[in-house]
Order: C-alpha cells, then sequence, then structure tokens
C-alpha cells in the first residue's frame, strides 16, 4: 500500500512537471522504478503504459485552455510514433550508454541556449505564428520517440527546448503540442513493449499509481503553462535542461567525476539558475508595467474627429 501510495505521489508530482514545462514525466518516473530494482524494459513499458492515460488528460486539458496547435501535433507525434515502437522493439538489444552522454552534450548546448536567449531577451514576438515546417519537425519526432522509447523519457526534454529554440511557438503551446502529441508515442511505445515482452515484468498495479496521481496533475499543470509567463517559464525550462544533463555527463563513463566535484558543480548551476528565474520574473515586471503605461496613454489621447466638409 505504501508503495502504491508512493507511486501515485511520484506521478502527481511528474505529471505537475511535466504538464506544465513539457518534460520529466518519463524521467522522474522511471528513475524510481530502477531505483526499486525494475528491469529498464519492464521500467519503461510501465511508464509509457501509465502514460496513456496521463497524456490522453494532458492533452485535452491543454486543448481546453488554448494550448494546442494541432498542426505540430500531428507533424511530430505521428513520426514520433514510428521512432518509439522502433525504440521499444530494440530497446532489449539496445545498450545506451554510449548514446546517452552525447544525447546530453546535445541537450545541454539547447538548454544553455534557452536559458541565455529566455533569460536576457524573452520571447522574439518577429518569429511568433511562422510555420513549422515538416522537414523539422519529422526528424525532430523520429528522434525524440526513438530515445523516449530506450531512455524510458526523453520526448519532452528532446522535443520541448528545439520548439522553443525555433521561436516560432509560444512557449505555452510549445508545451501544450508536446504533451498532446505524447500520446501518440506512449500508444506506440506501449504496443512495441508489449508485443516484444509481453506483460512479462510489468506490474499492472503500479500503472495504476503512476496514473492515478497523473491523472490529478493534468488539468492544474495545463492551468498553470496558460499562466507562468513566457519568459520565465523559458527560463524554468532552460534551467530544467542543463542540471538534468549536466548531472548526466557528470555521472557517465566519459567524466565520471568524483562527489565533492559534482556538487560543487550542481550548486553552481543552481545558484545561477535561480538567478536567471529572478532575473526573468522583474523583466517580466517591467514589460507589463510598460505595457500598462502605453495602454493608459493610447486610451487618453483623443479620438480623430471626421473631417468637415
Amino acid at each position: 500500500m505504501k508503495t502504491l501510495v508512493l507511486l501515485a505521489l511520484v506521478g502527481l508530482g511528474a505529471q505537475l512537471v511535466d504538464g506544465s514545462l513539457g518534460m520529466a514525466y518519463g524521467v522522474t518516473s522511471t528513475t524510481l522504478l530502477l531505483a526499486i530494482g525494475t528491469n529498464p524494459a519492464a521500467a519503461s513499458a510501465t511508464v509509457h503504459l501509465a502514460e496513456i492515460g496521463t497524456t490522453l488528460a494532458s492533452g485535452v486539458a491543454h486543448w481546453r485552455f488554448g494550448n494546442v496547435d494541432w498542426r505540430v501535433v500531428l507533424r511530430v507525434g505521428v513520426p514520433g510514433a514510428i521512432g518509439a515502437f522502433a525504440g521499444a522493439t530494440v530497446l532489449s538489444h539496445l545498450s545506451t550508454e554510449v548514446a546517452a552522454p552525447v544525447m546530453s552534450l546535445i541537450l545541454l548546448a539547447l538548454g544553455v541556449y534557452l536559458l541565455v536567449r529566455f533569460t536576457l531577451r524573452g520571447i522574439d514576438r518577429r518569429n511568433l505564428g511562422k510555420p513549422l515546417r515538416k522537414r523539422f519537425l519529422t526528424p525532430l519526432g523520429l528522434v525524440a520517440g526513438f530515445v523516449d522509447a530506450t531512455g524510458g523519457g526523453g520526448w519532452g526534454p528532446v522535443g520541448t527546448p528545439a520548439l522553443l529554440a525555433s521561436g516560432r511557438l509560444e512557449p505555452r503551446k510549445v508545451i501544450g503540442s508536446i504533451d498532446t502529441s505524447e500520446f501518440l508515442v506512449a500508444l506506440a511505445s506501449s504496443l512495441g513493449f508489449l508485443l516484444a515482452l509481453g506483460s512479462q515484468g510489468v506490474n499492472f498495479v503500479w500503472v495504476l499509481g503512476l496514473l492515478a496521481g497523473g491523472l490529478v496533475a493534468a488539468p492544474i499543470a495545463a492551468w498553470l503553462v496558460r499562466h507562468i509567463p513566457p519568459r520565465l517559464l523559458g527560463s524554468l525550462v532552460g534551467g530544467i535542461i542543463v542540471v538534468t544533463n549536466t548531472r548526466t555527463l557528470l555521472t557517465s563513463d566519459w567524466i565520471d567525476a568524483s562527489d565533492p566535484v559534482r556538487y560543487s558543480v550542481y550548486a553552481l548551476l543552481y545558484a545561477v539558475w535561480a538567478l536567471a528565474v529572478v532575473h526573468s520574473f522583474r523583466q517580466y515586471r517591467k514589460e507589463r508595467a510598460l505595457e500598462t503605461v502605453e495602454a493608459n496613454v493610447a486610451e487618453e489621447q483623443p479620438e480623430p474627429q471626421p473631417a468637415s466638409n
């Protein structure tokens, strides 16, 4: 019973973060299952089965709050499902130990870019509304789906920063579209795992625990992403990506840093991240104050009188 309650709390917290920031459900949940001794394939299968329900609920909630671009959902979700199915079927024969540090380097670079961009510049509204091309979304979906299935999580960490970096979609719509399209990825990867593994090693009680917590959090997260300032949201997402992938690199065989080195780096990153979030919030307040002043000035200006003949 304690394990079930713990899984429900993990599912709630993971979905709250995932639904508001566009990532972390799979990574958080899979990490817990691996920590209690579940093998990687079974852990990923369990999480993706739970995600069928949580991503459906999250997608509906994001749609109701106007956070979804359906063209992006289809163009990134369908290839994502193909990549996820392929990743699920080969997971038992594929080692991701070498690929993980390479992917972490790519994600770390994207995370630094996002953190700097949103902290110092905010949103470049000149690009908002420009269409995202299939030649960008299709390979993105394939790679993100494959990584998600083989790593137990990765759809959000790969897809969200790439779409945010394009600057062509509001952060809330990036997150809503990524969360909604993840339903297709979870469905395809679950099908791949069930065909390859059957139900062996999958604890359906754990699936229900994760699902229950995620269903509670989905509408709350969709509401949060609509009300969190985009500039602040970008800084939060960028910081999560930087911290998460720095940890992966420092604990990988490439570096294998000692505890004092790792903890010092973590402390520095958290301090920089906190300063970036505070700066983003202050700049957002200044921008809102300026917009209010401009709106008041516009209202006070007299309407032009029609010319008399």
